[in-house]
């Protein structure tokens, strides 16, 4: 077998020292930058579909809802705003965890050949999407405020720490099926479907009281439901509050980034063998 050369072990544990916590941050910098520009900046095509596709998007939500169908169910609410606060966000949540979830194919050779931290990838890939369409978001923002939509930017105060909780959640089911995809080739297959369904169970493109009575408390439960009610209490009624409900989202993301890693870790030895 070809011998690897070795830059870090994946149970360093503790024997790992401040070099290798050094090492482990300018090879994850590196990634970043990589992911950046070979995947968005580095074309303009890439850049702009990142920047525009939520544009997009709620121009055609707008018009389906507003032209043909012609019911939103919203009363006294801008329904441009109302879909704009959360549908970025569960994009951003889709495509990290999309990228995530095939990141370490784009560096088999590098597996193969290099003993390195491999989560770093996964690490790198999820934070570039991420802050790309943060950028985005912020991008929409401005353009609904300035075509006179009811944005409240001290919200963002709010918003903010809840995209947080959002990339530490994303990042540990990003860890847990990139994982997995080394072994099973199917799961980025199986994951688009998957996101788009549960788009749809979740009060992005509808409020929850058009939700049937009886069905309303299983959409609820989703936990991105937790997400799509916050932003919108932030950027859309300016409430400044944090809620108990927000520590315990907290505690969930922890359990599913703890989770994610754990088996992350456990499969890394065999990677590259299978990738």
């Amino acid at each position: 077998m070809e011998r690897r050369h070795t830059i870090d072990t994946e149970d360093a544990g503790p024997r790992r020292t401040s070099a290798d916590t050094s090492r482990d941050r300018a090879l994850f910098a590196n990634f970043y930058r990589r992911e950046l520009t070979t995947r968005y900046l580095g074309s303009v095509s890439g850049l702009l579909w990142a920047l525009l596709h939520p544009l997009a998007l709620l121009a055609v939500y707008y018009f389906v809802f507003t032209q043909v169908f012609r019911t939103t169910g919203l009363v006294g609410q801008s329904f441009l705003a109302f879909v704009a606060v959360p549908l970025c966000s569960w994009l951003a949540a889709q495509e990290a965890l999309q990228r995530g979830t095939v990141s370490l194919g784009s560096y088999s050779g590098l597996i193969r050949k290099v003993a390195f931290p491999h989560e770093i990838i996964v690490y790198a890939s999820v934070a570039a999407t991420l802050t790309l369409h943060f950028a985005g978001y912020l991008a929409v923002l401005v353009v609904l405020r300035i075509g006179g939509e009811p944005i409240r930017f001290e919200g963002l105060l709010v918003a903010v720490p809840l995209w947080v909780v959002l990339a530490i959640a994303v990042t540990g089911l990003a860890l847990l099926l990139s994982s997995l995809q080394v072994f099973i080739r199917d799961v980025e297959h199986v994951l688009m479907p998957v996101m788009m369904i549960l788009m749809y169970l979740t009060p992005i493109l509808y409020p929850l009281t058009l939700v049937p009575q009886n069905l309303r408390p299983y959409v609820a439960a989703n936990p991105f439901s937790w997400l799509v009610d916050r932003l919108r209490e932030a950027l859309l009624d300016g409430r400044m509050t944090f809620e108990w409900t927000d520590g315990v989202a907290l505690l969930a993301a922890l359990a599913v980034f703890a989770v994610g890693r754990a088996m992350f870790v456990r499969l890394s030895p065999h990677f590259e063998d299978f990738v």
